[in-house]
């Protein structure tokens, strides 16, 4: 790691030893919610999360960011090879990292997301957010109004005086997510020469077919896996299926 982290409240080291393996958070996350993922993971390395733009401890605030902001953030983190494991925005994050920094990335683990999305808009999103019932009154509202996710989503949450509310700004995730609805990364899948395992949720809601060809059309290769009943966040509502997957996958990777 090129910077301690214990003087970045951005990243969170989760503890291990050995080769270093970055967790990489989906939108409106944060890295501690990688917690239950990285107490086993500690057995394969290092391993640390980064809170991205617009999230968690994060300083950048105020949007107007692009993919590549993001990437960087992420490689400047890194001075040797790392095993890059992302959920949704996060995993559209690792397969771009490895992209463009091949030496700093090993390997890829990407979680239900697709690399085009264009013509999606955010206006979805909108409608989604304004649903919560803010402030949450407490953190078991939070818990109760999100159900299996509930444990998730209580990590993303900030008190403030009237009450629960969640830690990134709406109008910043807006801007995020509207950046994959204007372009196409299969370029940049195409660029990936370190093996990606490829994690799809079988109620995604990702565009269908895609995720099938993320480790077809990198030139590293790698695997598919659709894990049954699992809606987008598979490490949470799926986590055996998950973890076996990822165990898997570092067994192999990481003994080459």
């Amino acid at each position: 790691m090129t910077t301690p982290v214990a003087t970045r409240p951005d990243v969170i080291d989760f503890g291990g030893s050995g080769p270093t393996i970055l967790l990489l958070h989906g939108l409106m996350g944060r890295a501690r919610t990688w917690w239950p993922v990285a107490r086993w993971l500690t057995r394969y390395g290092r391993v640390v999360g980064l809170d991205a733009r617009g999230h968690g401890r994060s300083p950048h605030r105020g949007g107007g960011w692009r993919t590549e902001d993001f990437v960087a953030d992420a490689a400047r983190l890194l001075d040797e090879p790392a095993v890059v494991i992302g959920h949704s925005m996060g995993g559209l994050h690792a397969w771009c990292l490895a992209a463009s920094h091949p030496g700093l990335v090993s390997a890829v683990v990407v979680e239900d997301m697709a690399p085009d999305q264009r013509g999606r808009t955010v206006d979805p999103w909108r409608a989604y957010f304004d649903s919560w019932p803010v402030p949450f009154g407490s953190l078991a509202h939070v818990r109760e109004f999100f159900g299996d996710l509930g444990d998730y989503f209580v990590e993303c949450m900030v008190e403030r005086a009237d009450g629960y509310h969640l830690m990134a700004d709406l109008e910043d995730l807006y801007g995020i997510a509207a950046e994959w609805g204007e372009r196409d990364y299969w370029p940049m899948v195409e660029q990936v020469r370190c093996p990606l395992l490829a994690i799809e949720a079988e109620h995604s809601a990702m565009p269908p077919g895609q995720m099938v060809e993320l480790p077809r059309r990198a030139p590293g290769g790698g695997h598919h896996l659709v894990v049954g009943g699992a809606s987008h966040v598979v490490h949470r509502d799926a986590p055996n299926a998950y973890r076996g997957a990822v165990e898997a996958f570092l067994s192999t990777v990481l003994n080459r």
